[in-house]
C-alpha cells in the first residue's frame, strides 16, 4: 500500500473507459483525483487545484501531454509527473527525460509498475530530491528511468553499466568498495579485476569530465 498522504492527483486521458478505470484505481489509494480528457482541460485544473501528481497520455485533443508538462515545467519544477504512452519512440523517450518526468510507462499499464511509479512520485516529494542527477555539465542521468542523457541524446548503456553507475551514484561522494560492487552489480556472479577495470573504462568513456576515481585497494566513487 502506497502513502499517499492527502496528495492530490491530476489524471489525464481522452479515452473514456480508460479514464474510468485509471481513476477507479486511484481511488483505492487517494482522495481527492481529478480528470480531464484532453491537455487545455487539464491544464486549467492544474492551474486552479495544484495538483502534486500528474499522470497524463501523450497523444490527446487541443494540446498533447509531453506539450501540457512542458509548459507547467515553465514554472513548476516540483510538481510529479509520469507520461502513459502506447508509444516507445526514441523522440518521445528523449522528451520526456528533458522534461523530468518521474516515469513514461508504455501502455497496456502493469497495475504494480502504476503503483510503484507513484511510490517514486511520493517519495520524490518527500525528500525534495531530483530524479534526474547532474554528472556532467552536459551529461545526466535519470535514476528512475534509468537513462543517461548526453548533449540532449540517450545514451545507450549495457545492463553492467547501469548496475554500477545506479551504485555509484546511490553512494555518491563516498568509495564503494570493490566487494559492494561485486554484489550488487555481478550478483551471483564472480567478479575479477579485468571484468571490472573493462566494466569502468567503458562507463568513464560515456563522461567528458573525471567524475569516477579509484582508490587502490578500496574501490570506486562518483563525484557529482
Amino acid at each position: 500500500m502506497i502513502e499517499t498522504n492527502n496528495l492530490k492527483v491530476l489524471y489525464v486521458e481522452d479515452d473514456e473507459l480508460a479514464r474510468e478505470n485509471g481513476v477507479e484505481l486511484l481511488q483505492n489509494h487517494f482522495d481527492t483525483i481529478y480528470e480531464a480528457s484532453d491537455g487545455l482541460e487539464a491544464l486549467s485544473l492544474y492551474k486552479k487545484y495544484n495538483p502534486d501528481i500528474i499522470i497524463t497520455d501523450i497523444q490527446m485533443p487541443k494540446i498533447d501531454g509531453l506539450e501540457l508538462i512542458s509548459r507547467i515545467r515553465k514554472e513548476d519544477k516540483k510538481t510529479q509527473a509520469i507520461i502513459t504512452s502506447a508509444y516507445s519512440t526514441k523522440e518521445y523517450l528523449l522528451k520526456a527525460v528533458e522534461l523530468h518526468l518521474i516515469k513514461y510507462l508504455i501502455k497496456p499499464i502493469k497495475h504494480d509498475e502504476l503503483l510503484q511509479s507513484l511510490q517514486d512520485c511520493i517519495d520524490t516529494l518527500k525528500s525534495n530530491n531530483s530524479n534526474i542527477i547532474q554528472i556532467c555539465d552536459n551529461i545526466s542521468f535519470d535514476t528512475f528511468n534509468k537513462t543517461l542523457t548526453k548533449d540532449k541524446e540517450l545514451v545507450k548503456l549495457r545492463a553492467k553499466e547501469i548496475l554500477l553507475l545506479e551504485l555509484l551514484i546511490k553512494n555518491q561522494n563516498r568509495y564503494v568498495t570493490y566487494q559492494e560492487i561485486e554484489n550488487y552489480v555481478w550478483a551471483d556472479d564472480v567478479m575479477s579485476k579485468d571484468a571490472l577495470k573493462t566494466l569502468v573504462r567503458r562507463l568513464k568513456a560515456h563522461f567528458c569530465c573525471n567524475s569516477i576515481s579509484n582508490l587502490s585497494g578500496v574501490g570506486y566513487k562518483i563525484d557529482v
